[in-house]
C-alpha cells in the first residue's frame, strides 16, 4: 500500500521529506506501521536458503498489501538478493521498508555501509527505508547514507539488556551505575526521550545544512561509528558527492 511521501531536500545522500504530512526522517512508534509478514532468515546463510526465504517474504508481502503499509527487506547478507526483495516489493505496492537483520549489520560496518548504500541507490526516490535496534549515536550516519526512519522498539530491546541510551554513549548499567535504583520501565522511557531528542537533532541539523558535522562528532563515539564513516568515505565518496551542494 504506497503511502504519500515527498522529498523536501537533501543534505548529503539524507533527505528531508513530508511522510503523510509529518517531518522525516522520524521515528515510527509502535502500531503506527502495520508491516506484512515475512520469511526472516539469519545473517550468514547460504545464499540458496537466502532465496528461498525471499520467495516466500514476496508471496507473504502480496497476499497482505491491502492490510499493510509496510514491509521487509529480506536477502540476509547477498546484496544483490536484497535489492531484488526491495524492487519486488517495490512492484506488488509498498514503498516503506524496514532493514531486515538490522542488529547483526551494525557490527559488521562494511556490510553495513555495502548494504544501505545499494539500497538507497536502487530504491525509488518515494521509496522509505527505516532501520531497527540502532543506538541513538549511530542514527546520525544512519540518516546520512539515507535512511529515513528509525523503530522505537529499540527503547525496548535496550532496556531488556539494562542498557541506557544517551546521544553519545549507550551506558550498560551492570557497569555503569549511574542510578541506585531504576527499573526496565524507567529505562525504556529514559531511551525514548533520547531517541526523540536524537531525531529532533538530525533534523535540525539537516535544515541547516550541518549533518556532516553531527556525523564527524558522532564518529568518535565508538570503534564501530568511526569504521562506518571511513568506509562509506572511501568506497562511495561518488554518492556523497552527488548530493552535495556547490557554493
Amino acid at each position: 500500500m504506497i503511502e504519500k511521501f515527498e522529498i523536501k531536500s537533501h543534505d548529503g545522500p539524507g533527505r528531508i521529506g513530508k511522510l503523510n504530512g509529518e517531518k522525516t526522517p522520524k521515528l515510527f512508534y509502535k502500531d503506527e506501521l502495520k508491516i506484512a509478514p515475512s520469511e526472516g532468515s539469519a545473517y550468514n546463510i547460504d545464499k540458496e536458503i537466502a532465496k528461498f526465504n525471499i520467495e516466500e517474504t514476496i508471496r507473504l508481502a502480496e497476499e497482505n498489501v491491502d492490510k499493510c503499509n509496510a514491509a521487509v527487506i529480506q536477502g540476509s547478507k547477498y546484496i544483490n538478493l536484497r535489492i531484488e526483495c526491495m524492487k519486488k516489493l517495490e512492484e506488488i505496492g509498498y514503498n516503506i521498508f524496514i532493514v531486515a537483520n538490522s542488529d547483526e549489520l551494525l557490527t559488521n560496518p562494511r556490510e553495513l555501509v555495502d548494504i544501505i548504500v545499494n539500497l538507497r541507490k536502487n530504491a525509488h526516490p518515494s521509496s522509505i527505508l527505516i532501520f531497527t535496534f540502532a543506538e541513538s549515536s549511530f542514527m546520525p550516519i544512519l540518516t546520512y547514507m539515507g535512511i529515513d526512519g528509525f523503530l522505537t522498539n529499540s527503547s525496548n530491546y535496550y532496556s531488556h539488556l539494562k542498557v541506557l541510551q544517551t546521544p553519545t554513549k549507550a551506558y550498560d548499567l551492570n557497569t555503569y551505575k549511574l542510578f541506585d535504583e531504576i527499573t526496565q520501565e524507567e529505562i525504556e522511557e529514559k531511551n525514548v526521550e533520547c531517541l526523540e531528542f536524537v531525531i529532533r537533532e538530525i533534523q535540525a541539523h539537516m535544515e541547516n545544512s550541518s549533518l556532516r558535522n553531527l556525523v564527524e562528532e558522532r564518529s568518535t563515539t565508538s570503534p564501530q561509528n568511526i569504521s562506518t564513516l571511513k568506509i562509506l568515505d572511501k568506497k562511495y565518496m561518488d554518492f556523497i558527492l552527488e548530493y552535495n551542494q556547490l557554493f
